[in-house]
């Protein structure tokens, strides 16, 4: 069975490559464009895993991965963030974060680190 995706960013150009990545092992369930959103449409699908970004306006994705977490903890969470940003990566694993990405993200990183956490 192909594993169920959600994918989530702000920027509609960066949600296009991460789809693009992911769409070919996995099936894309969804794209949110802020925490807020990525909350409803996992409630609505129920995916097996999500590609997260950090900085998001409404709801950053950090609020985002401990509201889901909170309600699914077996959640498969990636996320996906600048290099620059290390601290708000430590506050991305404290909320419940399994792994993570650097942007520009690049399929031969992403879909590895998110398999890893599917198996």
């Amino acid at each position: 069975m192909t594993e169920r995706v959600l994918v989530v960013d702000d920027s509609s150009f960066q949600r296009t490559v991460v789809r693009d990545a992911l769409e070919d092992p996995f099936e894309v369930v969804g794209e949110a464009e802020n925490g807020a959103e990525a909350v409803e449409l996992f409630e609505a699908y129920e995916p097996d895993a999500v590609s997260m970004d950090v900085v998001m306006p409404e709801m950053t994705g950090i609020e985002a991965t401990a509201a889901i977490k909170d309600r699914w903890a077996d959640a498969v969470i990636v996320m996906c963030t600048s290099v620059d940003q290390q601290e708000k990566m430590m506050e991305a694993v404290k909320a419940g974060a399994d792994g993570y990405v650097t942007k520009p993200v690049d399929a031969d990183e992403l879909v590895p680190e998110m398999q890893s956490h599917l198996e």
